[in-house]
């Protein structure tokens, strides 16, 4: 590729692309499953422009498109926890999901006290699954949604430093 991907907050005006982005990623998670009515299928435009002021968003672009976005809140209790970690089918294969995913880690450790990373995806998400385990998160509670459906929740520890440093 010629251009190289950057990785910058979110902004209000990326609203509309992270919904659209969203839509497209999470159309393998649905089909895997045998359901479409999994929430970011369904979560509107205004819901994501609340996320934008109420956490962490990061998107990664290649030149003006919006090609992977993540989210995340941290805790009262010191966890971060992330969400909708998405990059577009073209883009995946390439080490972006990692990128976007120690950089959401970064930003919301730098913002207060973090103690515990939290996560989760469904059990048939091997990618997705393979991508957290390399970095560091090891699962720690299933929940059954669905006949067909159980997220698998993962979580690894704050690096010591990142929290105390902030303590």
């Amino acid at each position: 590729m010629g251009m190289s991907v950057t990785i910058s907050a979110a902004t209000e005006r990326d609203a509309e692309q992270i919904l659209k982005l969203q839509y497209l990623c999470y159309q393998s998670e649905a089909e895997l499953y045998g359901d479409y009515s999994i929430e970011p299928l369904t979560q509107s435009l205004d819901s994501i422009r609340a996320e934008l002021t109420a956490g962490t968003v990061l998107v990664a672009r290649l030149g003006t498109e919006v090609v992977a976005s993540v989210r995340g809140l941290v805790d009262a209790d010191g966890t971060a926890r992330i969400n909708k970690l998405i990059v577009h089918p073209r883009m995946q294969r390439h080490g972006l999901g990692g990128r976007l995913l120690i950089a959401v880690e970064e930003r919301l450790g730098s913002a207060g006290p973090v103690k515990h990373y939290q996560l989760f995806t469904g059990h048939r998400s091997e990618n997705n699954l393979m991508l957290y385990r390399k970095h560091g998160y090891v699962p720690v509670a299933t929940e059954a949604v669905s006949e067909r459906l159980t997220l698998v929740t993962l979580a690894k520890d704050a690096e010591p430093a990142a929290y105390a440093a902030s303590a």
